[in-house]
């Protein structure tokens, strides 16, 4: 079987790339057992080693413990890749011992390549042979087996699925410090953009989008039916509170009322940024200062070093200006980009509002009328529907061109993980990192009993529990893996700030 039929039967990108890799790996270790030995999948991250699998005796040729790892194209990777497999494999105590590097590409390895790659190897003084196999061995490996391949081809989600359960638990917190340690590298490159979402300025006390249509949904109705009564701020905000404890979540369809509520009229909208405005700074917690731990660390990766600034963008989905504000208060020179028409210089960092902008002092900035202000139903449908929308093109540009932090976001909007999708049709394993809140055993498991004041059991079977939350996360990995999307789990919000320093030191 040719090596284009195997490949036509996956999609492009990082889905693509682990269904072709479940293949292989799955082709290989029928082989590698039809010889008596043994073959394991790998966690990448128990070996600090970029592998795919482990040949424990060798197999064909191969004597020994060998290493062997899968790509779609060697050609396509940077020269540092192979560099820094051969120092992690040389530094690393749990591949002390391996005799054999085996690469195996779909694309034929070029001439060009494998000088390239042979210089490193030399200069490297490496202690075990490496090898490279192109689409040949695949191709020998799907005709050997030719019945045992179509089996393999027509269940490969659920191979894949069962794999990755299958394997032993992962050392989450080690995992991390090895991506942020990744993220440090990268980091000093500067090719770097932050995308920032509703979880920042909620650090700093900010209402969340619940609570933010309801205080607009209360106003309207107090505006519009009781002009006469006596409703007070304080008032407004108790209303929204219960609102809040009493009312299913209100969704982007509620939204589209209360817009269509307060501009009856085209030029109205002033009027519905203004009563936005308004409810987002006046339902702010002042508990929290605007300046808040989380912000105050964003800022600071914000801030230049000797060598220029190393953050080349910030993408945030907040119609507010918290960043701008810290940004001000470091003596950064930024600039807020909210529709087409603003230009930035080569000095300034670019705060890019795609859902909009609608900061506390609109007389600080011009042209605000101008901003797609993506609040209810027709906004998210005007810029998932208008491919060349400004703000699409910003955010394609951002993920297909830097490395890209998420911090604060959920990852479930659906125009995002569309352009996720877009971006990563040429790329084959994650660029992008993701904080996340990880449930943690304990939360899941007990809840705490007012009365008492102790945990009393939630659920039946604790051991069942956590292997159930154990698999929710993998599979949370698993799903974001495929849009390129690397997660960095933390357990507290409180964490965050001090995670996102270690990318700087």
């Amino acid at each position: 079987m040719k090596i284009e039929e195997i490949l036509n039967n996956f999609e492009r990108g990082p889905r693509g790339h682990a269904l072709f890799e479940t293949y292989v790996l799955q082709i290989l270790k029928l082989h590698i057992e039809t010889q008596g030995k043994v073959f394991e999948p790998l966690n990448k991250f128990e070996f600090r080693v970029r592998g795919d699998g482990l040949a424990l005796q060798g197999f064909d040729q191969f004597e020994g413990k060998t290493l062997i790892d899968i790509t779609l194209d060697i050609n396509r990777r940077h020269p540092r890749y192979i560099e820094r497999d051969i120092e992690r494999a040389n530094d690393s105590k749990h591949t002390s011992d391996i005799q054999n590097l085996i690469v195996i590409s779909a694309r034929p390895v070029r001439s060009k390549t494998l000088e390239r790659l042979k210089l490193i190897t030399e200069d490297k003084n490496v202690p075990f042979n490496i090898q490279y196999l192109g689409p040949d061995y695949i191709e020998n490996l799907a005709d050997q087996y030719k019945t045992e391949s179509e089996k393999i081809t027509k269940n490969l989600f659920a191979i894949r699925l069962e794999s990755t359960f299958g394997k032993k638990e992962k050392n989450w917190k080690k995992e991390r410090d090895f991506k942020l340690s990744k993220l440090n590298q990268l980091y000093k490159k500067g090719q770097i953009s932050l995308f920032l979402g509703a979880g920042v300025s909620s650090s700093a006390g900010m209402p969340d989008w619940n609570k933010l249509l309801n205080s607009l949904f209360v106003s309207f109705l107090t505006k519009e039916f009781d002009e006469d009564s006596n409703v007070t701020d304080k008032d407004i905000s108790q209303i929204v509170d219960r609102l809040n404890t009493i009312d299913e979540p209100t969704s982007l369809m509620a939204a589209r009322y209360i817009r269509k509520g307060f501009t009856k009229d085209a030029d109205e909208s002033e009027e519905f940024n203004t009563a936005i405005t308004t409810s987002l700074y006046k339902l702010r917690n002042k508990k929290y200062q605007t300046h808040s731990e989380l912000i105050k660390s964003i800022g600071s990766l914000c801030t230049p070093k000797m060598t220029g600034s190393k953050i080349k963008s910030i993408v945030t989905y907040n119609f507010d200006d918290l960043i701008e504000r810290e940004l001000v208060r470091r003596s950064i020179d930024g600039i807020s980009i909210y529709s087409p028409e603003e230009i930035k210089s080569a000095d300034e960092l670019p705060i890019y509002h795609v859902h909009g902008f609608l900061p506390e002092e609109k007389k600080e900035y011009e042209g605000l009328d101008r901003s797609t202000l993506v609040f209810s139903e027709e906004g998210y449908h005007q810029i998932y529907l208008e491919s060349y929308h400004w703000s699409n093109l910003v955010q394609l540009n951002r993920l297909k061109n830097n490395t890209c932090i998420m911090i604060g976001l959920s990852m479930s909007d659906p125009n995002l993980r569309r352009l996720l999708d877009i971006s990563t049709i040429n790329v084959e394993r994650p660029k992008h990192f993701a904080f996340l809140k990880r449930i943690s055993d304990h939360s899941f498991c007990y809840k705490l009993n007012p009365k008492t004041g102790n945990d009393n059991k939630a659920v039946r079977n604790i051991e069942g529990a956590k292997s159930f939350l154990q698999k929710h996360h993998v599979l949370n990995e698993e799903i974001l893996k495929e849009l390129g999307v690397s997660i960095i789990w933390y357990e507290d919000h409180n964490e965050l700030p001090g995670l996102l320093q270690k990318i700087k030191e």
